[in-house]
């Protein structure tokens, strides 16, 4: 029985906001429409312990969600005027058996970021505000011409864009800090 699945290129930029309440304003100035509602992503990238993925700038996450869970494989990135790399997406019913299966196939957790995400859409472009323990970000996906039309609508520049990966960011973060953590979580009191 042949599957049928779509070849998918994830599109994307970031942009840096001093803070969420600015983030919001830029968001409101479009006009967007709410299209998720704030809650709390705790993402899981994993890999062999050789590294392989890594190695091949790929991708492997599970995504835990209020009330759901993702598989995601992202191929290396492609080149373009905006991030773009091959993804592979899929909801799933189960995160924790799922990632218990994973490591009993032999891959590892070895990196584990939270962030607080809500998104609007404009223009055919998924806006997300993501509040994470490095600042805050607008993460825009769809496709280039329409980011680059929305980018240039909030009064920003291509000068602007942040490309990097949330992890990239968070290794950056860490070296200027001169701090000695593994993963970007937020720090909960007991």
């Amino acid at each position: 029985m042949a599957i049928n699945v779509a070849t998918f290129i994830e599109r994307e930029i970031k942009l840096s906001f001093p803070s969420t309440a600015s983030a919001r304003e830029a968001v409101s100035s479009l006009g967007a429409s709410s299209v998720r509602a704030r809650r709390l992503q705790n993402d899981k990238l994993l890999d062999w312990p050789d590294g392989r993925l890594q190695k091949r700038q790929c991708v492997l996450r599970v995504r835990e969600d209020i009330n759901s869970a993702w598989l995601t494989f992202k191929g290396p990135p492609k080149i373009s005027e905006v991030k773009a790399r091959e993804e592979f997406e899929t909801l799933i019913d189960n995160a924790a058996l799922l990632l218990i299966i994973l490591e009993r196939l032999g891959l590892n957790v070895w990196f584990h970021y939270q962030k607080y995400r809500e998104e609007f859409e404009h223009n055919d472009v998924i806006i997300a505000i993501d509040e994470t323990p490095i600042g805050t970000f607008l993460e825009l996906e769809g496709n280039e011409s329409n980011i680059l039309e929305t980018v240039q609508a909030m009064g920003r520049t291509r000068e602007e864009y942040v490309l990097d990966s949330y992890r990239s960011l968070f290794v950056k973060n860490r070296s200027k800090r001169n701090l000695n953590i593994k993963h970007m979580l937020f720090i909960t009191k007991s």
